[in-house]
């Protein structure tokens, strides 16, 4: 098999350095380095992610694609896809950092389905004693926590949530809250399996964020853009696949006629009315002004009727556009 070229060692190096990348930067350094836009040249694109994770995999490593579930974007990122104690050792964080992480991952996650996101006080008064296991289970296993894990301060755990936050393992809402970052869906696509997360019916990833069926004895959940994606088409059925339920409308989509913003009957006539009228006086002007000029002053006839054209043609294409209306409005009666 071929080594990596150069092109792949920038395209590893640039996700390396810079962290996830979304798709139009990812997009932008492929074509910086191929000459090639990976939009008209997909095969090719694909074929590049393959021969890297190919080599990468011997390392347990892989180059993989997510969807921010809270925006809806697509990101790319290399991730480590072995979790062991050796493996532990390259994070930067602390016991007691990984444990305040993972009690907000379990919060967030218990919202999954609905929101995906907790507030500031609540990630604050996670408790970290909860993600340590004592193996014997004996009383005084509160005792034996570690002194790291209990006297984790308020202020470390501010900071903490700051740091996470920089590094894109959370990130806030739009509306303020606090939910999984970047580097979370994508480490995690395991982790959420494993964990029984609901899942998508429409991409089978797990929801985080996502729309729940109306019928409260439905388990359905569908991600916002995937709904956008499923009912894009006005036609399309609405009903959930297991019990039928309509799903309603979501920020975004069309909900009315297509002629929400046409012109009425009404309107089009009355334009029509005011559009004769235009041309009455247009003419009316011409003629008296040519009957008040003198022998000298006389507007000749060659003249006269080229004003009187243009100003008709310039009525008519005023009233063109909405003398189409109509047609279209009886064509759709007709149907």
């Amino acid at each position: 098999m071929a080594p990596l070229s150069w092109r792949h060692h920038t395209l590893l190096q640039a996700l390396l350095h810079r962290g996830p990348l979304s798709e139009r930067d990812f997009h932008a350094v492929f074509a910086g380095v191929s000459g090639k836009d990976p939009a008209t040249h997909q095969q090719l694109f694909n074929d590049t992610l393959l021969k890297i994770n190919k080599d990468l995999a011997y390392l347990q490593f892989e180059l993989r694609a997510c969807i921010n579930q809270y925006d809806g974007m697509v990101y790319y990122g290399v991730v480590n896809n072995i979790v062991d104690e050796e493996s532990k050792l390259g994070t930067k964080y602390s016991v007691p950092q990984i444990a305040f992480y993972k009690g907000l991952l379990e919060a967030i996650v218990q919202e999954a389905g609905t929101d995906g996101s907790i507030t500031s006080i609540d990630a604050l008064n996670v408790r970290l004693e909860n993600q340590i296991v004592i193996v014997d289970g004996s009383e005084d296993s509160q005792s034996r926590v570690p002194s790291s894990i209990k006297n984790f301060s308020l202020s470390q755990k501010e900071n903490t949530l700051d740091e996470l936050i920089r590094d894109r393992w959370l990130s806030y809402t739009s509306t303020g809250k606090i939910g999984l970052g970047t580097r979370s869906f994508l480490d995690l696509r395991s982790w959420f399996r494993g964990n029984d997360i609901p899942s998508c019916v429409v991409c089978n990833e797990a929801c985080i964020k996502a729309s729940s069926c109306l019928n409260e004895g439905c388990n359905v959940r569908i991600h916002e853009y995937c709904l956008k994606k499923k009912f894009s088409q006005r036609k399309a059925s609405r009903a959930c696949s297991s019990c039928g339920t309509e799903w309603p409308c979501q920020d975004g989509e069309a909900d009315g006629d297509d002629d929400v913003n046409e012109p009425g009957e009404d309107q089009v006539s009355s334009a029509n009315r005011s559009s004769r009228k235009k041309r009455k006086r247009v003419k009316a002007e011409l003629v008296e002004e040519n009957n008040n000029a003198g022998p000298s002053m006389e507007v000749p006839r060659r003249i006269l009727r080229s004003a009187k054209a243009e100003a008709v043609e310039a009525a008519q294409e005023a009233s063109s556009a909405g003398a189409s209306q109509p047609d279209r409005g009886s064509k759709r009666r007709k149907k």
